[in-house]
């Protein structure tokens, strides 16, 4: 395309996102909330020029410090405070601890080995990558099994990089493999009281508001919430590989001596890589034996956090702290230089922590401005007797909603709307928390969706359209899959009749 096709191109979606704006602003009623029609105005604007790239992502990223202010949502200082939340220094310090293993050249000895045991098969290498990255998020956090996972599937990519005749399927491949990432943290999540933090949002308030109501403990969440990640994990697998970016039956490396031939060009495992891999084990390990992790209501397995009275160090705090030491450990293989230089973390992706924060904003905007409370008082509206209806309904909201808000914010303001709507509706109020709290992990087609995909879109290898692409057919099977389950088990998990 032309340099003037490519300019004239970026005007015509300008005109289109404005045109869209102005239709949602009239739309969107302003009686009781009066800015909320001009934030959704601003959330259609930003979404279009994510989409079609009019600007850089990172700039579009920028649009509240200035939007906000303009009319009056939030003012500058508090936009400001989105940009530096703590979870972005979490990526950051994960960035460079996987650049660490990259420049000591670990990544290409992990990779090999993983090659040696899965095998070679593309589709073969993205359900083992899923299912290990969803175990984690079962346990640790969802984010915390990306940053883990992300740099072993890079070194996967970058090994397929140097086999002769593999560009054709090479994009597919890096695609559906960062993706798979990515969308298994947030299923695997789902699975467990303790993965993801919708859950223990739902715990907190159905505990609070319904006392009398039988207790849920973390085995009985289990039998409902790992029959959804399995079937969501396999299906959406199947989904990844054979529809969206449909992986070739063929074996990468031709045989297996071509592997052992590779490894042992590497030689002995050589100080530099030890060291980065320790000092990412060390992260991992930190992440991982943080919180406590509570089994029964009389059973806790207690974290270093609450074993050692340092609740106040996060994981942004871990990863900072062990990415800065491979800034101070010499490397032996590069003389006079440290094992990562500030000339090779200049090559992060930086724009990527203001991708972030600009979702924070929006997350922020929607509270502020009420729009998220308009949206919230629609399911007090619902005016439908069939309760499967009503939780398919529930779970194409709160799956579309949280696209482009904070999933822990948005259940802590819908979970009590649709416990008074329950009420209205003669329904135990499970049969809608838990379908809406589930949903809330199933947003699969922006950036700033969730932290995963914040992180794997960072890799490079990701483009907003084809994680869009692959994300709806995802939010769609994730509708499916936890309207159709519940409806299946919740008699026998919960004694609910439907």
């Amino acid at each position: 395309m032309s340099k003037y096709k490519l300019f004239k191109s970026k005007w015509i979606y300008g005109l289109l996102a404005i045109v869209l704006a102005f239709t949602c602003y009239s739309f969107v009623p302003s009686d009781v909330y009066t800015q909320a029609p001009i934030m959704a105005a601003i959330v259609v604007i930003m979404a279009v020029f994510w989409i079609f790239e009019i600007v850089p992502i990172a700039i579009t990223s920028l649009f509240p410090i200035f939007l906000f202010p303009l009319f009056g949502i939030l003012d500058t200082k508090t936009t400001a405070l989105f940009f530096g939340k703590e979870i972005i220094f979490l990526f950051l310090g994960g960035f460079l601890l996987a650049q660490g293993i990259q420049n000591s050249n670990l990544h290409k000895r992990i990779a090999l080995n993983i090659v040696n045991i899965i095998g070679s098969k593309p589709a073969n290498l993205v359900l083992g990558f899923m299912i290990a990255t969803a175990g984690l998020s079962m346990w640790i956090s969802n984010t915390a099994s990306v940053m883990v996972m992300m740099p072993i599937g890079l070194s996967i990519i970058e090994e397929i990089k140097e086999v002769k005749g593999s560009k054709n399927f090479l994009s597919k491949f890096a695609v559906a493999l960062m993706l798979g990432i990515a969308y298994s943290a947030d299923i695997g999540g789902m699975a467990t009281l303790i993965g993801t933090p919708p859950n223990l949002v739902f715990m907190e308030l159905y505990h609070e508001l319904f006392p009398e109501l039988p207790k849920i403990g973390f085995t009985q969440w289990m039998m409902m919430g790992l029959p959804i990640s399995i079937t969501f994990l396999f299906t959406g697998w199947l989904l990844m590989t054979k529809v969206i970016f449909r992986m070739p039956k063929i074996n990468i490396f031709k045989t297996k001596d071509i592997i052992k031939g590779l490894l042992n060009d590497l030689g002995k495992l050589r100080r530099d890589e030890m060291a980065s891999g320790l000092v990412f084990l060390s992260a991992a390990i930190l992440w991982v034996t943080g919180s406590d992790i509570t089994l029964s209501e009389s059973f806790t397995i207690h974290g270093w956090r609450s074993s050692f009275g340092l609740e106040m160090v996060s994981d942004a705090s871990i990863a900072v702290a062990t990415s800065l030491l491979l800034f101070v450990i010499p490397s032996k293989d590069k003389p006079k230089e440290m094992l990562l230089t500030w000339k090779k973390a200049r090559e992060l992706p930086w724009g990527i922590l203001l991708l972030f924060g600009g979702g924070f904003a929006i997350a922020g905007g929607f509270n502020s401005s009420g729009l998220s409370s308009l949206i919230g008082n629609l399911f007090t509206n619902l005016e439908i007797d069939n309760p499967f209806i009503i939780i398919i309904i529930v779970c194409l909201i709160l799956t579309f909603l949280t696209e482009i808000t904070s999933n822990t914010a948005t259940t802590t303001l819908i979970l009590p709307i649709l416990a008074k709507a329950s009420a209205v509706l003669g329904l135990d109020p499970r049969i809608l928390m838990i379908p809406a709290t589930l949903s809330a992990s199933c947003a699969f087609m922006m950036p700033i969706a969730s932290p995963t995909q914040a992180i794997v879109f960072g890799s490079g290898h990701i483009k907003i359209k084809q994680m869009i692409r692959a994300g709806i057919l995802f939010n769609l099977l994730g509708v499916i899959i936890v309207t159709g389950v519940f409806y299946l088990l919740a008699k026998f998990v919960f004694e609910l009749e439907i």
